[in-house]
């Protein structure tokens, strides 16, 4: 086996290694995957209860790689998050002190709960991988993936994610309820102890540079991003859309489906990639009309466009 069918087969070693914790969510595990692949982000949105913390620290656990988790609070200032320059007696001078924003893999535990100036703050970090603190940046580190979480239902105490911080987001999915053959499962697997607690990483920061730069030589036919971008139009076009997909969200779909095509073993994209991720990559970046805002009205518009583009019927191989 090649270096790079080896670092490849990694890929399936993470997920493989979730469902030792989780049960079921194997597309759930397979998203957040594809996004850090595609050095994007994540937003999990569920109601309370449903494992999305969980699902975040096995899936960090499962990479040797340095994890911070921040505990949004309505008090939480951005300071708290990047960084602060401080007067370092003994040196004489001004000294930065790094914030948990400077780790690999970063939960963002209820970020909803944080107010509009602190949320901010992530713009810089989620878009430009550095931090600017008093007219001086400083990179992150890499890897860098930020996996953020919100209950759907609570409204007291929190404040919506605005239309800037949503489309920094490469995916916004929900965990969903189990079945009952899951749940009873769920019981069995944990009445005895927390499985999370043995939980043995898998890979490492260098492992998952190197799937990212394979993962961008994953072929897209010219017939795959005229797709893409026919759905882009549908959305801009759409009688219920006052702000349609914008070409960051276009952008973000090619890395995305690349990274979704590579982690599934294969070298090019098909159009059941770009169905497949479709819903998570653009729902939730479109701005809707006046009465149409709910989350599943956004998701299921663009189910429709699915329905209505024309899908190539090309070779996808090179």
């Amino acid at each position: 086996m090649s270096d790079k069918e080896t670092i490849q087969k990694k890929a399936t070693l993470i997920s493989d290694n979730i469902k030792n914790v989780i049960v079921g969510k194997l597309d759930v595990s397979d998203m957040i995957l594809t996004a850090l692949i595609a050095r994007g982000h994540v937003l999990l949105e569920d109601v309370p209860g449903t494992g999305k913390t969980m699902i975040a620290k096995s899936f960090a656990k499962s990479i040797d790689a340095a994890f911070s988790r921040i505990q949004f609070t309505p008090d939480l200032l951005p300071s708290d998050i990047t960084g602060i320059n401080y007067y370092n007696q003994k040196m004489g001078d001004f000294t930065f002190r790094k914030g948990p924003i400077f780790s690999n893999i970063v939960l963002a535990d209820e970020i909803n709960r944080a107010t509009p100036r602190t949320q901010s703050a992530l713009l810089e970090c989620m878009e430009e991988r550095q931090v600017t603190v008093d007219g001086e940046s400083y990179p992150l580190n890499m890897p860098f993936i930020v996996i953020a979480t919100q209950n759907l239902i609570e409204t007291a105490g929190t404040y919506q994610l605005p239309e800037a911080q949503l489309d920094r987001f490469l995916l916004k999915i929900s965990m969903g309820y189990p079945d009952k053959q899951e749940e009873l499962a769920i019981l069995n697997r944990f009445k005895g102890s927390n499985p999370f607690d043995t939980l043995k990483n898998v890979c490492d920061g260098q492992d998952i540079q190197k799937m990212c730069a394979e993962a961008k030589n994953v072929f897209v036919h010219e017939s795959i991003m005229n797709y893409i971008i026919d759905i882009v139009v549908k959305t801009r076009e759409h009688e219920n859309i006052a702000i349609g997909v914008s070409p960051r969200g276009t952008l973000n779909m090619v890395n995305a489906v690349r990274a979704y095509a590579y982690i599934k073993g294969r070298q090019y994209v098909t159009p059941e990639d770009v169905k497949k991720l479709a819903v998570s990559v653009f729902a939730h970046r479109l701005v809707l009309k006046h009465g149409m805002t709910r989350q599943d009205n956004r998701q299921t518009i663009i189910k429709d466009i699915l329905d209505t583009v024309v899908v190539p019927t090309e070779d996808w191989l090179k």
